[in-house]
């Protein structure tokens, strides 16, 4: 880890002890907290890899029940930070129940510097190797698809379903809202199929105005029109060999889908201006967000063409609809991005992670990735909130509105409980004693629910 990430924070209430201890750790730019309210300021700001936390704290330092609170609501914020609690020597009691809340170690008063200081080294290596397992567990694949993370059942079945067709040569049709990862998908079966060492060529139907459509896909011959200064092979030429996407296929022009059936069906192209038919071997890959059957039902798209098209139809979820997902997302993309925009120390608070999970998401992973990009460029502390994403809570229900009502209370029962331990494995980076600590149960239960629900640990 950087130098400059090598955070120590002191939460000491006697001043001249504190002022001592500051001096003692070589090699730590250490931070300094009087009470509990300064030392969770520090950690909201710095998230230091260490603390050392004094138990007995204003405005009770004769008890330790500030100090225990302190250690709580720290670990609550960032889980991984190493806690060295600090106690008297009559409070053997107190630092043993620390250590059961989930503190790293405990040092009895009085001071010595050498060995505090190779308690908190050891500390401090912990949390570097800790440190290091989860950034390269966030840069590994959750899905054997490169760049698809997941965890959902329903995503984890279009993964298995991707596999499954890459080596076909069958032509497949991808539906999905705006956002929900059609290109990268086509790209992992383009990636995963034989033509993986040919080109894969992308282009956005809906982007390109309808009269120069025709020349982007099928290519023209010099003075086949207008400013037709030379030959241009088309996307499709390109493509030979490799994976063709047509993006936003439900905004093809009536005009070009009889052509593009054509080629579907007789595998040759003719360029406009041409009129020699030029064979090529490429893979259809289509995508829209668009109700391709209303669209035949209102005569503007070709039925022959659909079924041409859509020998395999994968049905993308919505980000709402992917259980689980949305914090893993989240996570990596916070990690990319501080990564690039410098700010490696970056993390959710617990609002945000609420937040992140009941949000809609209408325009799914891509909008999810803009407001992320956003928050990390303007927060001006290591925690991003909910506000930093500009999610606000959702309103209230009004009085007399009705309320969904699920068909009984068990299901949602299950539901709800189903949704919260995913969450909290989610938070905790799946650490099985910091889930159970978080739930506010005990391991073995956890162990039951886990295998009640079918939940991988």
């Amino acid at each position: 880890m950087e130098e400059s990430s090598r955070k120590l924070l002191i939460v000491e209430d006697d001043p001249g002890l504190r002022s001592q201890m500051r001096w003692c750790f070589d090699g730590y730019e250490v931070l300094l907290a009087e009470d509990r309210e300064a030392a969770l300021t520090e950690v909201r700001q710095h998230t230091p890899p260490i603390v050392l936390l004094d138990l007995g704290l204003p405005p009770d330092p004769a008890n330790a029940s500030e100090g225990l609170k302190a250690l709580e609501q720290i670990r609550a914020l960032v889980p991984e930070i190493k806690i060295i609690v600090v106690t008297g020597n009559d409070e053997r009691k107190n630092a043993l129940q620390a250590i059961a809340m989930g503190a790293y170690d405990f040092y009895q008063k009085p001071v010595d510097a050498d060995v505090l200081q190779l308690i908190v080294d050891r500390a401090y290596n912990l949390y570097t190797l800790e440190q290091e397992n989860r950034e390269l567990l966030a840069r590994q694949a959750t899905t054997p698809l490169r760049g698809v993370i997941a965890a959902s059942p329903e995503m984890l079945r279009i993964c298995r379903n991707i596999e499954k067709i890459a080596p076909t040569n069958a032509n497949v049709l991808l539906l999905g809202e705006s956002g929900t990862g059609k290109e990268l998908l086509t790209r992992a079966l383009h990636e995963l199929s034989p033509r993986a060492k040919g080109a894969f060529v992308a282009i956005n139907c809906a982007a390109i105005p309808d009269a120069l459509l025709e020349s982007e896909l099928f290519g023209h011959e010099k003075g086949a029109f207008t400013g037709a200064v030379k030959q241009n092979r088309g996307k499709i030429e390109y493509a030979s060999g490799g994976t063709l996407m047509l993006d936003e296929v439900g905004d093809l022009p009536l005009s070009l889908q009889a052509k593009l059936l054509r080629f579907l069906q007789e595998r040759v192209i003719e360029r406009i201006g041409g009129r020699e038919p030029i064979p090529v071997d490429v893979r259809i890959v289509c995508a829209t967000h668009r109700d391709l059957s209303a669209l035949i039902a209102e005569g503007q798209f070709r039925e022959d063409l659909y079924y041409r098209i859509s020998e395999i139809t994968v049905r993308i979820p919505a980000l709402r609809e992917r259980e689980g997902d949305v914090l893993l997302i989240a996570r990596a993309l916070l990690n990319t991005l501080g990564r690039t925009l410098g700010k490696t120390r970056l993390n959710f608070g617990l609002d945000t992670v609420q937040a992140l999970e009941t949000y809609q998401w209408p325009g799914n992973v891509r909008e999810l990735e803009n407001r992320l990009k956003r928050a990390v460029i303007m927060s001006e502390s290591e925690q991003i909130t909910a506000r930093d994403l500009e999610l606000e809570p959702e309103p209230e229900p009004e009085s007399g509105e009705a309320a969904v009502n699920p068909f009984n209370l068990r299901q949602a029962r299950d539901q709800a409980e189903r949704r919260a331990i995913q969450q909290a494995l989610q938070y905790t980076e799946r650490n099985l004693s910091r889930t159970a600590d978080l739930l506010g149960i005990t391991r073995p239960t956890l162990y039951s629910l886990l295998n009640k629900y079918h939940l991988k640990a």
